[in-house]
């Protein structure tokens, strides 16, 4: 899943939020300075991650990504996926999207003084660009491919594959609608059972 995704399935705790964009930007163990609330997130963050790449309605939905597109099917889904919630968004939070926005860029301005370079540069970005609300419209999906691209180490088409998702925006969604009930039920849970884990 992608940034909005992983904030929403996070819950209101915005340490937990931030850990579930810092599992991006962070392998391994997490540094144990970091506050126990955002070591968390990082361990939501891989549990979502897995429960997805494991679920079956992800795995049919790659069957609609073609080769030479197929590879990178996982970044290409992540990416719609988030397109498809922010068009959604609110059947799934009592916030607007614009605001949740905000509040979660707020959320990491101040924490700022903790992040990694890496993600204060993704940040910026996010500033620039209204992140994650603006995942609402398909021409900051693209912008966001096309960086993703830019960054892969081979040659790639990730930045060409807008009209393939957008072809297949019918069944992506299908396979979206029933998938993420079942993965907001599972990160709730997680967080539940997990809220006085020591990290």
């Amino acid at each position: 899943m992608n940034v909005l995704a992983h904030a929403l399935l996070a819950g209101p705790d915005a340490g937990l939020r931030i850990g579930g964009l810092l599992g991006d930007f962070v392998h391994g163990t997490p540094d144990p300075s970091l506050p126990e609330g955002i070591r968390r997130g990082i361990r939501l963050h891989r549990a979502i991650d897995s429960f997805t790449d494991r679920h079956d309605e992800v795995r049919a939905a790659r069957e609609h990504i073609p080769p030479p597109f197929r590879r990178y099917a996982g970044i290409l889904l992540d990416m719609w996926f988030d397109h498809c919630l922010a068009r959604d968004f609110a059947r799934w939070s009592d916030q607007p999207l614009e605001i949740f926005s905000t509040t979660f860029r707020e959320d990491l301005h101040a924490a700022t003084p903790i992040l990694p370079a890496s993600l204060l540069r993704f940040l910026g970005y996010m500033d620039r660009n209204d992140l994650p609300a603006a995942y609402v419209r398909a021409d900051a999906i693209e912008r966001a491919l096309q960086g993703l691209s830019s960054r892969l180490t081979r040659a790639n088409p990730v930045g060409e594959s807008l009209p393939l998702l957008q072809a297949n925006d019918d069944v992506l969604r299908g396979h979206f609608g029933r998938f993420f009930p079942e993965l907001k039920a599972f990160s709730e849970s997680w967080i539940e059972q997990h809220a006085t884990d020591p990290t």
